[in-house]
């Protein structure tokens, strides 16, 4: 029987023996016949799909950070102002011999690997260490790593790990954010047996996580100049001093068309940026009225209309990265395109650039880390130029291989026919 709750493991009552049976026969079948699971929860079934993609069912997790790299890096990151709240609320359950407490980035990374020496020892028997990658695509379905592919918290017990060497654990991850930006910083896990699969755990590990946010929040800085936050989100996030507003649609475009034209734009104008040819300007300047409610005259000026604050956002952030040269940064900094869901002309023009920019600064730096990062997301995972430019630089890498000739027949079915 499926849980109730979807990001539970088992629903109470569950026979875990026979539900790990019953998982394992079905994984079986998925890895050597590519059986998609039924009785399954989707959100396992999903994730094994994402991870067949890249990696095999016996693979074992790579070093990403070791040694003085992993040691600057994790202090640098804001997580470990959050390690005490951590080791506080769930550093019992590590010390008690039964569970291991583990925080990743936002990549998947492990920074931090705690627990007894016994427990962390068989952890490290598959590579569940400090520098370690877990996410999807180096480790396959486990709980700290689809948790950041889902953005929740969620439980993965036993046999719904995807590779075989994980599948005698089970754990428990929650996904922590920005409280500025709501951009994902990393996860916290608390990973052991198959006794950690009930809503106790979730509901613990989830607390825990807010905990961490919420104490963030309190060390941000409030600062005078808004931000706008608009990548890899249909409405953009307007912070200003420890106000956050989530625009809708039509007026996530204009902020963000506004921040582009300092020197101000027509109705007429923006008119065009936001339907072309479908030029309506006087539901424009109904929008613009609103937004002016919204944003306050201290804010936005009309004739023509500008932004009397220029505020910092998250695309100006990116590009400015990929000015200076720094592409790694700007990729962390990229959570994806610039309004996806806007047709606008004038967004879709700037999405393009954004993209463009980046894309060619990937491809420019031949790094494999970065171009695997590109390829892992949902909009660089059909980017064939970009797939052949990885496999030419990882040739043992079969799922490379593989996904570039899936993607060069797929696109040579679709060329259209010429004729003399």
């Amino acid at each position: 029987m499926l849980p109730v709750n979807p990001w539970l493991a088992l629903t109470p009552g569950d026979d875990p023996a026979e539900r790990i049976r019953q998982v394992g026969r079905a994984h079986e079948r998925f890895v050597s016949q590519n059986e998609r699971p039924h009785q399954m929860r989707s959100v396992v079934a999903d994730s094994w799909a994402r991870s067949a993609a890249f990696i095999g069912a016996d693979s074992t997790p790579p070093i990403d950070l070791c040694d003085n790299e992993l040691e600057a890096y994790r202090a640098a990151h804001p997580l470990s102002r959050v390690m005490p709240i951590f080791r506080d609320l769930l550093g019992g359950l590590a010390e008690d011999g039964d569970h291991i407490l583990a925080v990743c980035d936002a990549h998947g990374r492990l920074l931090w690997v705690e627990g007894d020496s016994g427990m962390l020892s068989g952890a490290a028997s598959m590579n569940f260490v400090p520098g370690a990658r877990w996410d999807e695509a180096h480790a396959g379905t486990n709980a700290p790593g689809t948790a950041l592919a889902v953005d929740h918290a969620l439980q993965i017990f036993a046999t719904e790990h995807f590779s075989r060497p994980v599948q005698r654990w089970t754990c428990t991850a929650a996904p922590i954010h920005d409280p500025g930006t709501g951009l994902l910083l990393g996860a916290i896990d608390v990973t052991g047996g198959d006794h950690l699969a009930n809503p106790h755990s979730l509901a613990l590990v989830r607390a825990t996580a807010l905990a961490a946010e919420a104490y963030l929040r309190g060390l941000t800085p409030v600062r005078d100049r808004p931000s706008v936050a608009a990548l890899g989100r249909d409405e953009a996030l307007l912070a200003s001093g420890t106000a956050r507003t989530r625009l809708g649609r039509r007026h996530s475009e204009l902020l963000v068309l506004l921040t582009t034209h300092p020197e101000g734009r027509t109705g007429d104008q923006l008119a065009v940026d936001l339907y072309g040819d479908d030029v309506n300007p006087v539901t424009v300047r109904a929008e613009l009225s609103r937004l002016r409610r919204i944003l306050g005259p201290e804010l936005l000026d009309s004739r023509p209309y500008r932004l009397r604050a220029q505020p910092a956002t998250d695309f100006g952030t990116v590009t400015d990265l990929l000015g200076r040269g720094q592409t790694a940064d700007a990729l962390a900094a990229y959570p994806g395109p610039l309004l996806p869901g806007s047709d606008a002309p004038g967004i879709v023009r700037l999405r393009r650039m954004i993209d463009s920019r980046l894309r060619a600064a990937i491809l420019a730096a031949g790094d494999r880390r970065l171009l695997q990062r590109w390829l892992e997301s949902p909009w660089g995972a059909d980017d064939l130029e970009l797939w052949e430019t990885y496999a030419s630089l990882a040739p043992a890498d079969r799922a490379a291989a593989r996904r570039t000739a899936e993607l060069t027949r797929e696109y040579a079915c679709n060329v259209p026919a010429t004729y003399p």
